[in-house]
This record gives structure tokens, C-alpha cells and sequence, in this order.
């Protein structure tokens, strides 16, 4: 190895080159490195993926955040027992957020909308959906079936804009015992008399074009109903199968990914029937979990898909991570 010696000529050098340095450093450009602009929360709202023959698209229409999870999720327990839950799992015991997500599926042959998701102007973080997609490289002139699961705000509130259908070329896809009993509206809790009002205003003009089905009954060839009663009266899930490949689109079976699944018996305050809506979650999660077949949630974290697995307490959400790519 070669050891370098400095000079006395060498250092005279470099002391001399250090001090024409400073002589000139006042005519040296001085650039300020101006700090980068705060631009807030950005969220992804459009996931594709394929699923056998099928192009499946989870849309962000929007979210709303609140007080919580406590009395909304966990009514029938302590506000400290779920709040010990959440905290466990990094969450937050004061606030929390909903998301809204819908489900477009295109067969090759028809694009089938499930859930329309919130009207404009409900409020500022939702509503998103028929602009949403338009970027996801569809109009809402193409969707040949609006299939909804239930007729809650959040799902049929995009139906009708100024009196007017958003999917124009579509026919509707509605539960049978659903449409009715909000139609009919006998026996409305005190609660529900606004979604009603949603309901007869976005859903019930639409009902010429409407096929009414019930469980088992197929939408198109590979898109079969299924019952999930208990969150709403007549509320549909669906199981959606092509070339093998197989989805579950549970819609509002599980409303918060966490504790509806850690304990599918705790009461959710947006459930009708609560004790119902708990035996089709634990019905709900011993099928998806034996069978391993994966869920798209309306509430789920976007992208919304996943697996559910039986865990120590009940059972978890495993997000979708690269299993749709191939």
C-alpha cells in the first residue's frame, strides 16, 4: 500500500487555493432551497384487478370520519373493553373513519355497478363515484347493471342526480324483500324513516327498470345472490366466480375490519337487526375462511379485497397484497 506524504510546497498550495476561495465567495450565486409546499392526505381510489375472465374495480366514492369506535361498534359492551381493542392494534379510541367503496365488474359482456355509493353533496368527503369513475376509464352511459345490495343512503344515494338516472343505460338489479320493505315502509324505526326518504326519492322511481331476485337467483351467468340478512332487512351479498377464480362481495356483513371480525358478536349500531346481523357474520366468516374465497367489503380499508382467517379470537382481515397481479 502507497502512504501519501503532504509537502511543505503542497500544504502553501492548499492554503493559498482555500484563501482566493474566500476572496471570491462573495461573488459565488447563493441558491435558497425554498421548502417543498404541505400538500395533505392523499389517498388511492381506484384498484383493478383481474379475477379469471373478469376485470374487477374497487372505486373509493368517499369516507367520514367521526367519534368512535365506541358506542357505534361494541354497543353491547364497555366503551373500555373496545376501546382496550383498538389501542392494542394502533388504533385510535376517540376517532374513527369509515370508507365507502364500491364494485364495478366487467364480465367482457356487461359492466355490472354494485352499489352507487353516496349522493353529491352529502358531504364533502364522499360522493366521488361517478367522477371517480370516469378516471378509472369508464362513463356511467357504459354500466349496463346497477346491482344494489341494500338500500341504505350510502349505497343508493347515487342513484338519481337533479331527478334524473346517473347510469341512463342501465337496468337494476334489487332483493325482492328489500325493495319492499322500504317501499312499503311499515315498520321503519324512528332511525330509519330518513333512509327511507332516500330510498322512495333515488330507488323507487327506477323500479320499471328493476328486476327483483332473491337469494341464489344469478345477475348474469357467474354472479349468484346470496343472503346477509340482519344489517339491513333484506340485504344481498354476492358471490361472483369466473375461469375458478372466485370473490365474495359481502357488503355490509362486516362494517369495521377489525372489530367486527376480532368479535363478530358485538353489536354495530348501523345493524337493523343486530342479532341477526351477528349470526350471518359468524356464518359469513366460517364460509370464507374454510373456503378460502376472497372478500370485497364496502367498508373494508381500501382497496377493500382480502381473505379472513379463524385467529386466537375470533377472526382477522388479511388485506390483498400481490395476489391479484398474475
Amino acid at each position: 500500500m502507497t502512504t501519501y506524504q503532504m509537502t511543505r510546497r503542497d500544504a502553501l498550495k492548499l492554503a493559498s487555493g482555500a484563501a482566493a476561495l474566500g476572496v471570491l465567495g462573495s461573488a459565488v450565486p447563493q441558491f435558497a432551497e425554498a421548502a417543498a409546499p404541505m400538500l395533505g392526505v392523499s389517498r388511492p381510489s381506484i384498484y383493478r384487478f383481474k379475477l379469471g375472465a373478469f376485470e374487477v374495480t374497487t372505486i373509493l366514492d368517499g369516507f367520514v370520519q367521526g367519534k368512535g369506535p365506541h358506542p357505534t361498534f361494541g354497543s353491547n359492551q364497555p366503551a373500555e373493553v373496545v376501546q382496550a381493542v383498538v389501542q392494542a392494534h394502533g388504533l385510535s379510541t376517540t376517532m374513527h373513519e369509515n370508507p365507502y367503496v364500491v364494485t364495478l365488474v366487467n364480465t367482457g359482456k356487461e359492466l355490472i355497478l354494485f352499489d352507487a355509493g353516496n349522493a353529491k353533496g352529502r358531504m364533502k368527503t364522499a360522493g366521488h363515484l361517478s367522477d371517480l369513475m370516469v378516471t378509472a376509464g369508464y362513463s356511467p352511459a357504459q354500466v349496463d347493471i346497477v346491482v344494489i345490495t341494500h338500500g341504505h343512503p350510502d349505497h343508493v344515494g347515487g342513484l338519481m342526480t337533479d331527478g334524473k338516472p346517473v347510469y341512463a343505460n342501465a337496468r337494476y338489479v334489487f332483493g325482492a324483500s328489500e325493495f319492499d320493505y322500504w317501499n312499503k315502509g311499515e315498520n321503519i324505526p324512528e332511525a330509519r324513516k330518513a333512509t327511507r326518504d332516500v330510498f322512495m326519492s333515488q330507488a323507487v322511481p327506477l323500479a320499471e327498470k328493476a328486476t327483483m331476485i332473491k337469494p341464489n337467483d344469478e345477475v348474469v351467468s357467474g354472479i349468484r345472490a346470496a343472503p346477509a340478512y340482519g344489517h339491513s332487512p333484506g340485504m344481498l351479498a354476492f358471490h361472483i366466480e369466473s375461469e375458478g377464480r372466485r370473490l365474495y362481495n359481502w357488503a355490509d356483513t362486516a362494517n369495521h375490519y377489525l372489530i367486527s371480525l376480532q368479535h363478530p358478536e358485538w353489536h354495530a349500531g348501523f345493524d337493523q337487526d343486530k342479532d341477526m346481523a351477528v349470526e350471518t357474520r359468524k356464518k359469513t366468516f366460517d364460509m370464507l375462511s374454510a373456503e378460502k374465497i376472497p372478500v370485497v367489503g364496502f367498508h373494508m380499508p381500501f382497496p377493500s379485497v382480502g381473505w379472513v382467517e379463524k385467529a386466537s379470537t375470533g377472526y382477522r382481515w388479511v388485506p390483498a397484497s400481490f395476489q391479484f397481479n398474475f
